[in-house]
């Protein structure tokens, strides 16, 4: 499952082209730098850990997870999961030698990590402004050596929006410095946030998402002072195309004077996937794809040259399929909450990942931290992953879960006092579905393209049985739905087990 026909999604053609998306996961509200040949790419997490991935390239189109800039979120309170809060829209920048990562956590402030690799170890995140409200922040020097905050605001927080807001802060991005100025405030451009800001040929560029998430345009503010006053374009929209909300991202450029942008496209339960698209200036504004409506607005490409940089890289998408082979859980896992080492293990049974059962109160899956998950990477796909759950305890549970915001559902394996049983958990209850004589067990999920799925489970030398109807699960608080593994104690389990697992494959579907 290691080599390439094994990804549900590759975006490169092999024949010096791409299709978008690039990346075809949840890897919401992107930001990208180019440093040397290196491209490095973050992406917002919220109550997911570890948090805050650093994704790396060599051409814009290839991309592997390298990384996390952090192992929990910064606050006591997500030892829980906290739905639609935690890390938001984060920026990634290098100066001063060292990379820099600002991120909102909308509740409790503004944060920044720093690192001289971003591959290696981040710093701890500290807390530059305590704030509710504050979200997307980004770093900016300016020639002079002055430093900017620049940061939106989110209604439900703060009490308003469609703003953006410029403050001088320290050059070591320790204490803001004043007040600043409330650069622009259109109403005209709904819902406008995610604020990234640039300078070029003396002009001062902020980009920033208007329209909202699902229907939105991406809009270019530029001003000969940081101040403003500002002038305006959208330079990225729908119009034609199937792309619905093509913002907010990165504006990138090339040592060949190629430009790109990167943007997120929401796919509901699928996530907010990641598309490139080829950048023409015309009259000082940064056109982003291709004016195909000869309106003077850029929308999405579907398939594109790649650019002229990283020639040879390897055809490659973010891991998925894990053999438990490795020193280390993948990188491509994250748990629903802050997380213990002691949840799982991959030394204790070399080749198997074993997860502990977590006391839980109840089988409520979208509320349960110890839910060890991944993103989806593709529009269709299949997920198997065997089972030996013999290290269980009587009133324990563990198996095969998709988690979104709505509709969970699980194929689980329940020790009992008459013996292990295979049933599905939905809306928080167990329904058996059939007697394990033996184990282990494998269990399958079949991904449709309409986001519905379902369930099978096969006995050893048996064939897959499927259970009867699919289900549908719903994006969460602005994150795509996961899949993935769990480990439960109910109430009354008579002491501590665990849960094995062989393997976790994915395997390509209908597109």
């Amino acid at each position: 499952m290691s080599s390439q026909a094994s990804y549900p999604w590759i975006p490169d053609q092999g024949d010096g082209t791409y299709c978008n998306p690039v990346i075809h996961a949840d890897y919401s509200d992107p930001d990208v730098i180019r440093h040397g040949e290196d491209f490095w790419l973050v992406a917002s997490s919220f109550n997911c850990t570890p948090g805050l991935p650093i994704l790396h390239s060599r051409d814009l189109v290839n991309w592997t997870l390298a990384n996390h800039a952090i192992q929990q979120v910064p606050h006591p309170r997500y030892a829980e999961v906290q739905p639609g809060c935690g890390v938001w829209a984060p920026s990634i920048r290098f100066h001063d030698g060292r990379f820099w990562v600002f991120f909102p956590m909308p509740d409790e402030g503004v944060y920044v990590t720093t690192a001289t690799d971003p591959a290696g170890a981040w710093s701890e995140p500290w807390l530059l402004q305590e704030a509710k409200g504050w979200i997307d922040p980004c770093p900016f020097w300016d020639d002079d050596g002055q430093a900017y905050l620049i940061h939106a605001y989110a209604s439900s927080r703060a009490g308003k929006k469609e703003r953006i807001h410029v403050r001088p802060m320290s050059a070591d991005c320790r204490h803001l410095l004043g007040e600043g100025k409330e650069v622009f405030h259109t109403s005209h451009h709904a819902f406008l946030e995610g604020p990234k800001a640039y300078k070029l040929n003396g002009w001062y560029y902020i980009l920033a998402p208007g329209g909202g998430v699902p229907t939105g345009w991406q809009v270019a503010f530029r001003a000969r002072h940081i101040y403003g006053p500002y002038e305006e374009k959208i330079v990225l929209e729908r119009g034609s195309t199937a792309i619905n909300g093509p913002h907010q991202g990165a504006l990138i450029d090339l040592p060949n004077g190629e430009w790109w942008f990167m943007h997120f496209q929401d796919t509901g339960p699928f996530g907010r996937i990641v598309h490139l698209q080829p950048v023409a200036w015309k009259d000082g504004w940064p056109l982003m794809g291709v004016d195909y409506d000869g309106n003077g607005v850029g929308e999405p490409v579907p398939a594109w040259k790649k650019p002229g940089i990283g020639v040879g890289s390897p055809a490659a998408a973010p891991a998925t399929s894990d053999e438990f082979a490795a020193p280390a859980l993948g990188r491509q896992w994250q748990w629903h909450a802050n997380h213990e080492d002691a949840w799982a293990s991959v030394a204790a049974r070399p080749g198997w990942l074993r997860l502990a059962t977590c006391p839980r109160p109840d089988l409520d899956l979208g509320r349960m931290p110890n839910f060890l998950g991944q993103k989806y990477p593709a529009r269709g796909f299949t997920v198997e992953t065997l089972i030996d759950f013999s290290g269980g305890r009587p009133g324990a549970l563990a198996g095969l879960a998709v988690v979104g915001g709505k509709g969970h559902a699980a194929l689980a394996v329940r020790k009992a006092p008459s013996g292990d049983e295979c049933g599905l958990i939905q809306d928080g209850a167990f329904e058996r579905v059939a007697p394990l004589p033996a184990c282990p067990v494998r269990l399958q999920a079949r991904m449709a393209p309409d986001g519905s799925f379902t369930l099978a489970f096969a006995t050893p030398g048996r064939e897959l049985v499927a259970l009867p109807k699919p289900f549908l699960a719903s994006e969460g608080g602005w994150i795509g739905a996961k899949i993935g593994l769990f480990a439960v104690a109910l109430p009354g389990t008579a002491g501590s087990g665990h849960a094995d697992f062989d393997w976790f494959r994915f395997a390509p579907g209908d597109h």
